[in-house]
């Protein structure tokens, strides 16, 4: 009865709607940097009565800032960056290393090797096949852990190292994992493996879901060997068994001293999720030298590493003189690094984008068409691939640098996501890199085929567009 009197009587609705709109527009103006994304959410509390309020309430605010500062403040911690140290470089890539520095916090480190593996059918025998052989410790992240027949080698590897004695950690994201119910989690968790979900919680004031994700792969044994990448947990990525909806992906190995600041992250995102350190003389063992790379982990999210990722990007492209060569599912960034990139293409860099034909979210792709008109203007090259859809997050800059993880090109992964990547100088391994980013250029889109879309399809992209501060 209440809410019948509620809804009948305009006048209550009215106030309700005006005492909602005006907090949200107060919380705004304090709390958002960002001007589109502020005139966004402030325009749908105002215009979207009493829903435009709520939708804010539940996606519009970062509730894990001051959580994460407080718990993360008793997290490993790594070597400070130092102004000044000498970086051996003498090029033009000399700045992006100290910049570097104090964008993340963490030094470069020599003597890494890293193999590139393609799709789960390289990478997922390699990595229960080191989960096999692991002595002393696991620690796995990931936002998709599927329980199909792919997954359950996993699973199944994961509970045998427990069951003899391995020190495992298991973190599966709260969304990608399953929200409503997550097979792989109550699979682990009856089999006695630590287990915990990031950010799950069925009350939407203490966990949005839809707006917060972890979104790293991360795949440590015994503090010596590493995977990370794109690649999720799911048969959809077995792509010789041919699955109905295959996904491409690109994953990598990782050995050398880098690994451990794998580890460090892995160990910040368990002490987030649950509140317990992981002791560091069992999960940190003295690394030697095992190649040729010189890298460094890269993470972003919504709490003290906001924009980071984004940060490494726009240097790099600042840096590129010869080329930059990006593969991406969703492209969807700001008009920073949209001005970045088409200064670089300007100043005389090749600037090549590769773009899935169609990716599995269709607004994504609508929006992108309107995002790439002024590239094409300033003389880059924007391809498509063909399906299967291509998963893969790699990006090279004057074929020595390489940028190779979790996030994608667009806000959510820059902004919203908990991201992981790696950059990693080494001209073998960008070369590589840019040989499957040049194997997946399929069509170019030109501007003269934008221009030639029908005025029904420009409004559909425009209007895709304008959701880029939600997505």
């Amino acid at each position: 009865m209440p809410a019948l009197t509620l809804a009948a009587n305009p006048a209550v609705v009215s106030f309700v709607h005006l005492i909602l709109a005006v907090g949200v527009t107060v919380h705004v103006l304090l709390h958002k940097r960002d001007a589109g994304s502020s005139a966004a959410w402030i325009g749908l509390a105002w215009l979207a009565p009493i829903l435009g309020s709520v939708l804010y309430l539940l996606l519009g605010i970062n509730r894990v800032r001051r959580r994460a500062m407080s718990l993360r403040s008793c997290a490993p911690a790594s070597p400070p960056a130092q102004a000044g140290l000498p970086t051996g470089r003498t090029d033009n890539l000399a700045q992006l290393v100290c910049a570097g520095q104090r964008i993340t916090g963490r030094l470069t480190t020599g003597g890494n090797a890293i193999t590139m593996l393609r799709n789960g059918d390289e990478a997922y025998p390699r990595m229960v096949a080191a989960i096999d052989a692991a002595q002393r410790s696991i620690a796995l992240a990931t936002y998709i852990f599927r329980a199909d027949y792919a997954g359950v080698e996993f699973i199944d590897a994961l509970v045998r190292a427990a069951a003899r004695g391995v020190d495992t950690r298991v973190l599966i994201d709260g969304f990608g994992g399953g929200y409503i119910r997550s097979a792989t989690y109550q699979r682990l968790r009856r089999a006695g493996v630590p287990v915990a979900r990031f950010l799950h919680s069925p009350l939407p004031w203490r966990m949005p879901f839809l707006n917060l994700r972890s979104h790293r792969k991360i795949l440590a044994v015994d503090g010596r060997v590493a995977f990370t990448g794109g690649l999720n947990i799911g048969a959809e990525n077995l792509t010789g068994d041919r699955p109905d909806q295959p996904v491409y992906d690109t994953h990598f190995m990782v050995v050398g001293p880098v690994v451990a600041q794998l580890i460090e992250a892995f160990a910040d995102d368990w002490l987030f999720a649950t509140g317990q350190r992981l002791d560091r003389d069992a999960w940190f063992p003295v690394l030697e030298s095992e190649g040729n790379c010189v890298a460094r982990v890269v993470t972003s999210g919504p709490d003290q590493d906001v924009e980071k990722i984004e940060f490494m990007i726009l240097e790099a492209v600042a840096c590129a003189r010869a080329s930059v060569k990006i593969m991406t599912p969703y492209f969807l960034p700001d008009e920073r690094i949209i001005t970045a990139l088409a200064l670089a293409s300007l100043r005389g860099a090749e600037v090549d984008v590769v773009l899935p034909e169609r990716s599995n979210h269709p607004a994504v792709d609508y929006a992108t068409r309107v995002q790439i008109g002024p590239l094409l203007a300033a003389g880059c090259c924007i391809w498509t691939h063909p399906p299967p859809f291509d998963h893969s997050k790699l990006a090279t800059v004057d074929g020595v640098w390489s940028l190779i993880g979790s996030s994608n090109w667009d806000m959510r992964s820059f902004r919203l996501n908990f991201e992981l990547d790696l950059e990693v100088y080494d001209p073998v391994l960008a070369r590589a890199i840019g040989e499957r980013i040049v194997a997946r250029q399929g069509s170019r889109i030109t501007a003269a085929g934008l221009g030639a879309r029908s005025l029904p399809l420009v409004l559909r992209d425009s209007a895709a567009r304008l959701m880029l501060p939600y997505l």
